[in-house]
């Protein structure tokens, strides 16, 4: 006899995009992503204590810059990089809102690789279901652009400063 868990996670359909996941709030609630139909979104594993943690500073530049227009960065604090991201949920929003004046959308801390890797991320880094853009994530500040339906679009390595001119194009053309 087969386990009703087995059975019933089997026959659940495979993400097909950014829409079908669930994960917490930085604050503990669950969020749908689903509510970001129809936005063009920056999904960006974080960390406060990464040489790249500046890069709130320019994230926060994007989304104040463009989110009228539709687009909204995520932010997903990860400790996969030599425990960069040591500190609690609220720790470390308290240190986005105090150190960069976070706005954007922030969830609980995820984990972006190995075994216990968030289904968001195994969808993200899936050769299969992103040919293009899959593939593990090497260090904190990767960046996914995701399109107005849920699909990645482009993929931008941690030293790609969010405010560079490769980034600003992507999303200006996804926006249109």
């Amino acid at each position: 006899m087969i386990p009703a868990f087995l059975f019933l996670s089997s026959s659940l359909p495979a993400a097909t995009t950014i829409h079908d996941f669930t994960l917490n709030s930085i604050d503990g609630q669950p969020t749908s992503l689903a509510q970001f139909k129809g936005k063009v979104v920056l999904i960006v594993n974080v960390a406060s204590k990464c040489g790249f943690t500046p890069q709130y500073a320019g994230l926060e530049a994007l989304y104040e810059k463009y989110k009228e227009r539709g687009f909204v960065v995520l932010g997903f604090p990860a400790n996969n990089f030599l425990w960069q991201e040591p500190g609690t949920n609220e720790e470390i929003k308290s240190f986005c809102a105090r150190k960069y004046n976070v706005t954007f959308p922030m969830f609980a801390k995820v984990s972006v690789k190995g075994k216990d890797k968030t289904p968001l991320y195994q969808f993200l880094t899936d050769k299969k279901a992103n040919p293009a853009t899959g593939g593990e994530i090497g260090w904190n500040f990767t960046k996914f652009l995701i399109d107005r339906n849920g699909k990645v679009i482009a993929r931008f390595g941690s030293s790609v400063s969010p405010q560079s001119a490769g980034i600003t194009s992507a999303i200006e053309k996804a926006l249109q």
